[in-house]
């Protein structure tokens, strides 16, 4: 199992919707918070690339490199080895 570190988040759910889900979470024996885990998982993965904040990123800069997602490894090691060296 992969482990990472997470964040506190409070909610507040309506009654109905806590007593549904601590209902669920005893059928399967799973905790409230990994079921809601698992359904912001679900709600993300159901997002369309264009509404993902993530693709603002995309293109912001021009490396000037054709070859940058192919190389890239390459062109970070030699970025690094130049800080190194005072270079950078």
């Amino acid at each position: 199992m992969v482990r990472t570190t997470k964040k506190p988040l409070q909610v507040y759910l309506r009654p109905d919707q806590l007593e549904a889900l601590r209902a669920v979470s005893r059928r399967r024996h799973e905790s409230l918070a990994a079921l809601v885990r698992r359904a912001v998982d679900l709600l993300l993965k159901d997002i369309p690339a264009a509404e993902d904040p993530l693709q603002e990123v995309i293109a912001l800069c021009d490396s000037g490199r054709g070859d940058l997602a192919q190389k890239h490894d390459e062109y970070m090691v030699r970025a690094l080895q130049g800080e190194n060296r005072g270079d950078a």
